[in-house]
């Protein structure tokens, strides 16, 4: 309901406020900047791992990065051969930009869905345990996969090497100090944490932009430096109910951000932005509703990987493992966060956008029925 309403606010505000619509517009990019850091380290205090067992996870992980990887290339290509005209196929710039879109349009996030399956008894159940690895080896995944998009749309220039040196050393950081730092873990602690490390980032981006102009500023996504935060705090297994609130408060909160950070979209005319989407003619109505289902299908369709491993485990076992990584969550979300940057718009943001509003309005169908697959499967 949030990101609908930031959706209809997007297109109202800038023509009733007008010239004061930049000021909101900054502030909704910093507080959309700050949630995604908390919601990030939050990400990254979940991941735990064996580390004298971590040949254990190379299946799961293998598993995740293909369910993360399948629906995202399946999304990419239909964006190519749908959305653009052929003579754009074989565009390199074109294909960087659907990447990025498709990238947003295929997401994993089941917290929802742990709570379900722990509320009817199922914790200790395989399908539980099992989707808590997926889920947040997907999330690890989806973070990692934006870092060769963020290169390829940089190009070949010295913010590159800038970047590749940041992330290998953020990596190497977070695997060498994983749950070494006992911090302050309450509600507000990480939320300052967050806006440091979101402040932090966007300083960098205004002092470069300063320096060496807008086109080569120096982008350095918020995603990794805040999971990695998240790894490095040693995590405490207890949160009063007040953590919980804000913490979902801050999550919706962001969802309503994303929304009202969409650029104003004209179903008659090209959309607003300078990339090669945004320049495209936008759909009707109708065609866009077809799109967001096929690329709803597609994208689920991806997901249902894990049907082809784990052949130990039965059919219903593996399928509700499969439907369960159907539901949508903030991670994905935030790649917007970063197309945005990048003056990515057109047809392909719209949908991915309202393709992340279905599934998340069929979440709890997903829920149920896996719910449904699992009781049956332990009656059993």
């Amino acid at each position: 309901m949030l990101l609908m309403v930031g959706l209809l606010l997007s297109q109202v505000l800038p023509t009733v406020m007008g010239e004061s619509y930049a000021t909101l517009s900054e502030v909704v990019y910093i507080l959309l900047g700050t949630c995604l850091a908390f919601i990030m380290i939050n990400v990254g205090r979940e991941f735990e791992l064996d580390k004298s067992n971590v040949g254990s996870y190379i299946k799961d992980y293998c598993v995740a990065m293909l369910a993360a990887a399948a629906p995202w290339i399946l999304i990419a290509i239909y964006y190519v051969l749908f959305l653009l005209p052929s003579d754009l196929w074989s565009s390199g710039d074109a294909w960087k930009e659907t990447l990025l879109l498709s990238r947003f349009a295929a997401p994993t996030s089941a917290g929802i869905l742990f709570s379900m399956l722990a509320a009817i008894g199922l914790q200790r159940s395989w399908i539980y345990r099992k989707i808590q690895v997926l889920a947040i080896f997907d999330d690890l995944d989806t973070i990692l996969l934006m870092i060769p998009l963020q290169i390829a749309m940089i190009g070949l220039h010295w913010q590159m090497g800038v970047i590749l040196f940041v992330v290998i050393g953020l990596l190497w950081f977070g695997w060498k100090k994983m749950s070494s730092y006992s911090m302050r873990q309450d509600w507000w602690a990480i939320l300052i944490y967050a806006v440091i490390v979101f402040g932090v980032i966007h300083a960098i981006y205004l002092v470069t932009k300063k320096l060496f102009g807008a086109d080569d500023a120096l982008h350095i996504e918020v995603l990794l430096p805040a999971f990695v935060l998240g790894m490095v705090i040693k995590r405490e297994h207890k949160e009063s109910k007040s953590d919980e609130n804000i913490t979902t408060a801050i999550s919706l909160l962001f969802m309503l951000f994303v929304g009202m950070s969409m650029p104003q979209i004209s179903a008659s005319a090209h959309a607003v932005g300078d990339s090669i989407m945004a320049s495209q003619p936008m759909p009707s109505w109708g065609v866009i509703a077809l799109h967001v289902v096929a690329v709803s299908i597609l994208s689920n369709i991806g997901k249902l990987v894990p049907m082809l491993f784990y052949r130990n485990h039965s059919i219903k076992e593996r399928l509700a493992l499969s439907i369960g990584m159907f539901t949508r969550g903030e991670v994905g979300a935030g790649v917007i966060f970063i197309a945005l940057g990048y003056s990515i718009g057109g047809a392909a943001l719209l949908i991915s956008v309202l393709t992340l509003v279905l599934n998340l309005v069929l979440t709890g169908v997903f829920v149920l029925i896996v719910k449904r697959l699992a009781l049956s499967t332990y009656n059993e």
